[in-house]
């Protein structure tokens, strides 16, 4: 069983998001066999304060799904503080429709994204894309969501 201290803060309008609960079980499933204990930030926000960030700390200046801030301690320190994840609803939102997938499962793929980042992986070189890929289809699977990365069928019109 993972120790984990969880703060989800909502700084949104919008009103249909998962919630705490459901939030936990995305980030603990992220985290089952990778870290005992961990304490780590879920802020939930819309375009401009998603913006903002990604524009200072990635230099894009747009709203993006999730961003995600590792922790920076001392090696001496020995603390579980993984870190904070920012997700951005409207974005979450609007991807969920454009891919048709069903919000809770863009949710999810979201939170486990995030915290996989918060753990070290990255999708920088292909190699590691696809072991992250791998990993998030896999963790994704087991909470009864399907494949994120699977094609999705051409919109018709």
């Amino acid at each position: 069983m993972i120790d984990l201290q969880l703060d989800v803060q909502r700084a949104t309008r919008c009103t249909d998001l998962p919630s705490d609960d459901s939030i936990r079980t995305w980030v603990a499933a992220a985290l089952a066999g990778r870290q005992e204990e961990a304490e780590l930030t879920v802020r939930i926000v819309d375009e401009d304060e998603s913006r903002q960030l990604n524009c200072q700390y990635r230099g894009k200046d747009k709203p993006t799904n999730v961003l995600s801030f590792p922790a920076e301690l001392p090696e001496d320190l020995d603390l579980p503080l993984l870190g904070d994840l920012v997700i951005c609803a409207p974005v979450v939102a609007q991807e969920a429709e454009q891919q048709r997938k069903e919000p809770p499962a863009h949710w999810a793929h979201m939170v486990v994204h995030g915290t996989l980042h918060l753990l070290g992986y990255d999708h920088i070189e292909d190699a590691d894309a696809e072991v992250m890929e791998r990993l998030e289809t896999g963790l994704l699977a087991g909470l009864g969501f399907a494949d994120p990365y699977a094609p999705v069928d051409e919109v018709e019109e």
